[in-house]
C-alpha cells in the first residue's frame, strides 16, 4: 500500500524514479525498493523527505504517514453513481468507438485519461457519456462517480467547493470530515483516489477552470467531461482528448423519432423527416417534439411540422447566430402553446426560482395559488417532460429549459411579486421549523410574519428536521440570491433564523456560503447588528471545525459590531462564544472571564436561556480546574433555568455535564442515570449532538463498571450519530471509548485503530484531549494480543459546549 501511494504521487508529478531520488535526496535503489514493497515501513526521516518532495500536507500527508505505519483503515467506499442509461438511445456508434479507443486500458496509462465531449446544448452529450459509461463500468471495479456541474445553469454553476463536497461524499467522506478550504478538499479527494481504478463523469462543465480542481492525481482513473465549451485548457494543459458531438444525421434523427413515436413515423416518412429538420436534428428537441406527437395521437405529423415552422418565425429567445439552440426554443415554445395558460405561467416562473429543485409548496408560493392547483400544475409539466423528478415530491428542470423559462419570465410583470411570495414562504416555514426544533430560542430569532401562501404542517421535531434537510440547498441558494439581487434584508433575516440548523447540522460548505453572503449583504446596507449576527455565524462554523484563530477573529469583529448596534442579546451570544473558544483551547481563566461578562449582561436584560448557558459553561471551567463541587452547582442551576424556560436541549446538556462530574467522582450509577435522562431528552427533541454526548457518557459509565460489551455498543451508536451530524469532538470521544472497550476485551489491534482516529480528530480540532489519547496510543502499541482486560481508563471529557 505504501509503495503504491509513493508511485502514484511520483507519476502525478511526472517524475522518473531517478528524478524523485534526486529531489528527495534518496538513492534510486531505495525508491525502487519502496515502490516494489521491499521497504514497507520506511524510517521517519525517509518518510519526511518523500513528503517534502511531493509537497504533501493535510490529508495527503496523513495518508502517507498512516500507510507507512501500516495502520488499518476502513474499507474504501465503492460508489456506483451513474444515472440510468438513456432510453431509446440511437446512433453515435462512431463516437462510442472513439471513447473506447481513448480509454482502452486504464491499467496501462501513465497519466490520467481525460476525454472531453463538447457540443451545443441539447445535442446529447450526457446521453452519449452515460451510454458509454454503462458499457465500460466493469473496467472500473473501484467505482464510478457522477456529478452534474450545472455549468450553464443561469447564475448557479456549481462551485469547486460544492463539487468537491459531493465527490468526497461519494467516496465515503462525511460532512464532519470535509475540509473548509478548496485546496484542502482537492488534496483529500486526490488522496482518496490514490491507487484506485475509477471512472469519474463530470457532466455539464462550464470551463476548464471548473473541472481542474476535480481531476485525480493517479493514472488509474479515467475522467469523462461533457460541456458546451471546447475546454481548450484541458486539452492544452492536461492532455485531454477532445470529442466534438454534432447533430444527429438525418437517418439517426429519423430512427430516434421512429423509436419514440412508433408506426406513425413509418406511415408518414416524409413528414417525419420534415419534423426532424424543424428540430434541427437536435436530440433534446426531437424528444420534446416526439412527446408532443404522442400526446396528440390524432394529429398528422405534417401538421405538427408546419406548426413548428410557424413558431420558428415568431420566436427566437435563444438566438445565437446559426446555433441550433434557436430551434430548441421553438420546440419549447410549441410545447408551451399546448399547455393551459396558468401551467405555462408557472413553467416560466420556475425559471427564476433560485434553488436546484422545488416541491409543491414552493410552487404554490411562486404561483400564488393553493396546493392542489400547484400539484396539478406540476403533474402537467412532468407529463410534458418540462420538469423531471429529483426525489419524492420534488422536481427539477434541465438547465436549457431553465434558461428558456427564465427568458419567458423576463418578459412578464409576474417575477418580483412571485419572488417576494417565495422568499416570504421560505422565511416563514424556516421560522416555524426552527420553533419546533428549538422553541426556547425563539426570542433570539427575528420575528417573522406568516406566509401568504400555504405552508407544510410541521407538527413535530422530526417533520421540521425533514423539511429543513430537504430544503437545505434551496434555503442556501435563496440567501445567496437575496443577498446579490437587491434583497439584503431578507438574506440577513433568513440566515439569522436558520443559525442553529446550519451551524449545528454538520454542513460547513453551506454555512460558509450562507453567512458569508449575509455578512456582505448587511455591510452593504449599513446594518451593524445583521453583520454582527453573520460574523457570529462564521465564527461558530470555524469553532465547530476546530479552527480557533479564525473563530476568535470573527467573534471579536462581531462583538464590536453588536456593541455599535446596541444589541445586548447579540453581545451576550458572542461573549459566550469567545469563552467557548478559550475553553476548548484549555485557557480556562480567560474563558471564565468571558462567561462572567456575558452573565452580567444577561442578568441585566433578563435573558434566562442565555443565563443558563453561561452558568453551564462556568461549570465546565470549574470542572476543568478540578473544582467538581462548584462545577456541579453551576450545572444544577443551569438545568433548573433550562427547565423553567422549556429548553429540553439545554436541559439535556446540563444533565450530561452533571453525569461527567459524577463519573469523575467515581459515582458511576448516578452518572449513568444523568446520561439516561439526557439521552431521553435528546431523542425526543431530535438533538443529534446531545444524543452523541449522552451515549458516549453511558459508554464511559459502562466501561467504569466493567461492562465492556455494553460500552462498545454505546460508543458505536454515539459514533453513528455524531458522524452525520458533523460533531467531530464526539466522534473523537466515541473512538476513544471504542479503543478503551476493545482493549479491555483483549483486542489491542482494534483499540489502536480507534485511538489513531481519535488522535487525528482531536489534533485537528486543537483540543487538549489529544495529549491523553496520544499517550494511550503509545501504550497500546507496545502491548501484545494477550493483554489482560481493563488496562485503559475511561475517556475524560471536558463537557458539552454549544455555540450561540
Amino acid at each position: 500500500m505504501f509503495g503504491e501511494i509513493v508511485r502514484a504521487h511520483r507519476r502525478r508529478l511526472g517524475l522518473t524514479q531517478e528524478e524523485l531520488a534526486e529531489k528527495a535526496g534518496l538513492s534510486v535503489r531505495a525508491i525502487g525498493k519502496i515502490e516494489t514493497g521491499r521497504i514497507a515501513a520506511p524510517r521517519p526521516p525517509t518518510l519526511r523527505l518523500l513528503a517534502d518532495a511531493f509537497g504533501l500536507t493535510g490529508a495527503e500527508w496523513d495518508q502517507l504517514r498512516r500507510s507507512a505505519a501500516g495502520e488499518a483503515s476502513d474499507p474504501p467506499v465503492v460508489p456506483a453513481q451513474l444515472p440510468p442509461d438513456v432510453s431509446a438511445f440511437t446512433g453515435r456508434e462512431e463516437q462510442l468507438a472513439a471513447l473506447d479507443a481513448m480509454a482502452a486500458d486504464p491499467t496501462e496509462a501513465t497519466a490520467v485519461v481525460i476525454s472531453a465531449v463538447s457540443g451545443t446544448a441539447g445535442v446529447g452529450k450526457t446521453a452519449l457519456a452515460l451510454r458509454w459509461a454503462h458499457r465500460v463500468r466493469e473496467r472500473f471495479p473501484d467505482g464510478q462517480l457522477y456529478l452534474n456541474l450545472r455549468g450553464y445553469d443561469p447564475e448557479r454553476p456549481m462551485t469547486a467547493a460544492d463539487a468537491l463536497e459531493r465527490l468526497l461524499g461519494g467516496l465515503g467522506a462525511t460532512d464532519g470530515q470535509l475540509p473548509v478550504e478548496v485546496d484542502e478538499r482537492a488534496a483529500d479527494y486526490r488522496s482518496r483516489l490514490a491507487g484506485r481504478r475509477m471512472l469519474i463523469l463530470l457532466d455539464n462543465a462550464s470551463s476548464a477552470e471548473q473541472v481542474r480542481p476535480l481531476l485525480p492525481g493517479v493514472a488509474s482513473c479515467v475522467v469523462l467531461v461533457t460541456s458546451r465549451d471546447s475546454l481548450a485548457g484541458l486539452v492544452a494543459v492536461h492532455g485531454a482528448q477532445r470529442l466534438r458531438l454534432d447533430l444527429l444525421s438525418p437517418a439517426e434523427a429519423y430512427a430516434l423519432l421512429h423509436r419514440l413515436i412508433g408506426r406513425r413515423v413509418a406511415e408518414r416518412p416524409d413528414a417525419a423527416a420534415a419534423l426532424a429538420e424543424r428540430c434541427s436534428r437536435l436530440p433534446l428537441a426531437l424528444r420534446v417534439a416526439a412527446e408532443l406527437a404522442v400526446s396528440r395521437p390524432a394529429a398528422d405529423l405534417a401538421d405538427l411540422a408546419d406548426e413548428l415552422a410557424d413558431s420558428q418565425r415568431r420566436l427566437d429567445l435563444l438566438d445565437a447566430g446559426d446555433d441550433p439552440r434557436a430551434s430548441v426554443a421553438c420546440v419549447f415554445s410549441w410545447s408551451l402553446r399546448h399547455l393551459p395558460p396558468e401551467t405555462a405561467r408557472v413553467f416560466a416562473l420556475l425559471g427564476v426560482h433560485p434553488g436546484p429543485d422545488v416541491d409543491v409548496y414552493a410552487v404554490a408560493s411562486l404561483a400564488g395559488t393553493d396546493v392542489r392547483t400547484a400539484r396539478r400544475t406540476l403533474d402537467a409539466l412532468a407529463r410534458a417532460h418540462l420538469i423531471h423528478p429529483t426525489g419524492p415530491g420534488r422536481y427539477g428542470m434541465h438547465d436549457l429549459l431553465r434558461s428558456y423559462a427564465a427568458g419567458v419570465a423576463a418578459g412578464t410583470a409576474d417575477v418580483p411579486a412571485a419572488q417576494d411570495r417565495l422568499f416570504e414562504y421560505y422565511l416563514a416555514t424556516a421560522a416555524a421549523a426552527m420553533d419546533r426544533l428549538y422553541p426556547a430560542e425563539a426570542g433570539h430569532r427575528p420575528r417573522v410574519r406568516p406566509a401568504a401562501t400555504p405552508v407544510p404542517a410541521l407538527t413535530d421535531g422530526p417533520s421540521a428536521q425533514s423539511w429543513l434537510d430537504a430544503e437545505r440547498a434551496c434555503l442556501a441558494a435563496t440567501v445567496a440570491h437575496a443577498a446579490t439581487h437587491g434583497r439584503p434584508e431578507h438574506a440577513v433575516r433568513l440566515s439569522a433564523v436558520l443559525f442553529r440548523y446550519f451551524i449545528g447540522g454538520g454542513h460547513p460548505a453551506d454555512s460558509l456560503a450562507v453567512y458569508g453572503h449575509a455578512r456582505d449583504a448587511a455591510a452593504r446596507v449599513g446594518d451593524p447588528g445583521g453583520e454582527g449576527q453573520a460574523l457570529n455565524g462564521l465564527g461558530s462554523l470555524y469553532l465547530r471545525l476546530g479552527r480557533h484563530e479564525p473563530a476568535m477573529e470573527h467573534y471579536r469583529q462581531a462583538l464590536e459590531l453588536q456593541r455599535r448596534a446596541g444589541d445586548a442579546t447579540g453581545q451576550t451570544r458572542v461573549l459566550n462564544n469567545l469563552g467557548v473558544v478559550e475553553l476548548q483551547r484549555g485557557r480556562y481563566r480567560p474563558a471564565a472571564g468571558w462567561f462572567r461578562e456575558a452573565l452580567r449582561v444577561l442578568r441585566r436584560v433578563g435573558d434566562l436561556t442565555g443565563e443558563a448557558r453561561a452558568r453551564n459553561n462556568l461549570g465546565l471551567v470549574d470542572a476543568a480546574l478540578g473544582r467538581n463541587g462548584s462545577a456541579a452547582e453551576h450545572h444544577r442551576q443551569a438545568m433548573e433555568l433550562f427547565q423553567r424556560t422549556g429548553d429540553p436541549i439545554g436541559e439535556g446538556r446540563a444533565l450530561t455535564d452533571l453525569g461527567i462530574i459524577e463519573q469523575r467522582l467515581g459515582r458511576h450509577g448516578s452518572a449513568a442515570e444523568y446520561h439516561r435522562r439526557a439521552l431521553d431528552l435528546a431523542l425526543r427533541a431530535g438533538d443529534r449532538d446531545g444524543e452523541a454526548w449522552a451515549r458516549n457518557g453511558l459508554g464511559e459509565a459502562d466501561q467504569a463498571g466493567d461492562r465492556f460489551a455494553d460500552a462498545l455498543a454505546q460508543h458505536s451508536e454515539a459514533l453513528d450519530t455524531a458522524t452525520p451530524a458533523g460533531a467531530r469532538d464526539q466522534q473523537a470521544r466515541a473512538h476513544t471509548g471504542l479503543g478503551n472497550a476493545h482493549l479491555a476485551l483483549g483486542d489491542p489491534v482494534r483499540a489502536r485503530e480507534h485511538y489513531a482516529h481519535a488522535l487525528a480528530l482531536y489534533t485537528d480540532l486543537g483540543m487538549a484531549e489529544a495529549d491523553g489519547v496520544r499517550t494511550r496510543l503509545a501504550t497500546v502499541a507496545k502491548l501484545v494480543p494477550a493483554t489482560a482486560p481493563g488496562v485503559a481508563t475511561a475517556n475524560r471529557s471536558t463537557g458539552s459546549v454549544t455555540a450561540e
